[in-house]
């Protein structure tokens, strides 16, 4: 068994992180609100940075819960967001900014009901 206040904790800190990535990505309507001024260079920067914190908080559940948890939620390309952390982190100057404008676009959403899933179980002690 793993402890859950620690777990519901993480997921706390990871539902707050993308709560601000989608308000820091609401402006952005074009790929180019990110790359072609340096208010856009600096939005995509603090995304960037928030995304990792996100990926390392996902391994960091995967670790306390033996793999037991993410597992459970299929709908969530759990090992595509830790990987994103590591692209980000260990590519810094080849991040492909398109590929973080679809991940906002596309994915941030899906992530965030399901965190929103994963807290509300937890609390009914059904995680």
């Amino acid at each position: 068994m793993y402890d859950k206040e620690l777990v519901h904790y993480i997921l706390s800190q990871i539902l707050e992180a993308i709560i601000k990535i989608d308000r820091r990505f609401e402006p952005v309507s074009d790929i180019s609100d990110l790359t072609d001024t340096p208010e856009g260079i600096d939005r995509l920067d603090s995304i960037c940075m928030t995304l990792i914190a996100v990926g390392e908080s996902l391994k960091n559940i995967d670790k306390i819960t033996d793999k037991s948890l993410l597992s459970r939620y299929p709908e969530i390309d759990w090992k595509g967001a830790m990987g994103l952390r590591d692209i980000i982190s260990h590519h810094y100057f080849d991040i492909d900014a398109e590929e973080i404008f679809w991940v906002c676009k596309h994915q941030l959403q899906p992530l965030q009901q399901t965190v929103r899933i994963m807290l509300t179980k937890e609390n009914t002690d059904k995680l």
